[in-house]
């Protein structure tokens, strides 16, 4: 179970990332998580929405240039240890997470990562087979 994230490329200047979350407001549109990468010319934004598509065109139409990305949202404890079993999961496994950010829920018991993987429909079966949660799309709203 895969969801879709949706990288916004925007450049390192004063006032860019504001712009982008105006965007964001204007349209009514609530962030479930955001990971901002950058390097000194550009930057690119990772965020999570409940529904990317009508985001992702409400980006295009202000010029932003977009992509989408099916990343796994993973559920776990929140308690010392947990990140490290699932990761060390994935890499005795031989699977590369590419990058990854956390956020939390609503809930209190949890937390939830999102990771990018090399093969991600692997990396879903082997954190399945491992009894790992991974978050759906039409859960995003609900988290």
């Amino acid at each position: 179970m895969t969801i879709n994230q949706i990288s916004i490329f925007i450049e390192n200047r004063k006032n860019a990332l504001s712009e982008l979350t105006n965007v964001l407001a204007e349209h009514n549109i609530n962030l479930r998580a955001i990971q901002i990468a950058d390097t000194s010319d550009f930057g690119i934004a990772r965020i999570i929405v409940d529904d990317p598509i009508p985001v992702q065109a409400a980006l295009e139409r202000s010029s932003y240039i977009v992509k989408t990305t099916p990343v796994i949202a993973i559920e776990i404890p929140d308690e010392a240890g947990s990140l490290n079993k699932i990761l060390k999961l994935l890499a005795d496994n031989g699977r590369n997470v590419e990058y990854m950010y956390g956020f939390t829920g609503r809930q209190t018991n949890a937390a939830f990562m999102v990771i990018r993987c090399t093969d991600v429909q692997k990396t879903e079966e082997i954190l399945e087979k491992a009894g790992i949660r991974t978050v759906g799309q039409n859960e995003v709203s609900q988290l």
